[in-house]
């Protein structure tokens, strides 16, 4: 009984985490695939799911759409828009700056462990010190 229920568990952790059950199920030469294995997405699934079992009020994201395409930086943006919105307070830290303006409310930029500026996502991206230390455009 109590297997049934991790297993239902673990499901349901991996479909927040936008793990296709068929990820859950992968097989190769009869046994299932080390995590290694899997394509980029899918760890990085993998790693979202590991964390959410755990039931965070908050959860630190650390450069998660790194390594990953176009497409799968579309796709995990889906994800986090939808653990964001099942109540889940996120701090991401990241460089692949779209994926960051297409979820979150408010940006903080630091520099050298040095607050830059923070407010909504374009006053940032628009400051001045940003686009000077981030995007190397001289201030005016």
């Amino acid at each position: 009984m109590a297997s049934a229920r991790a297993e239902a568990a673990a499901h349901a952790v991996a479909q927040q985490a936008g793990a296709p059950q068929a990820a859950l199920r992968h097989r190769m030469g009869g046994g299932f695939v080390q995590a290694g294995a899997l394509p980029l997405l899918d760890r990085k699934r993998l790693e979202l799911a590991r964390a959410l079992a755990t039931g965070p009020k908050l959860l630190l994201l650390d450069e998660i759409a790194g390594g990953l395409t176009e497409h799968e930086v579309r796709e995990l943006i889906d994800i986090v828009r939808e653990i964001r919105a099942e109540g889940v307070t996120l701090i991401w830290i990241e460089h692949i700056v779209h994926a960051l303006m297409a979820v979150v409310d408010r940006l903080i930029a630091i520099s050298v462990g040095r607050l830059l500026t923070q407010g909504r996502p374009e006053e940032v991206m628009a400051s001045p010190q940003v686009r000077e230390v981030y995007m190397g455009v001289e201030a005016a």
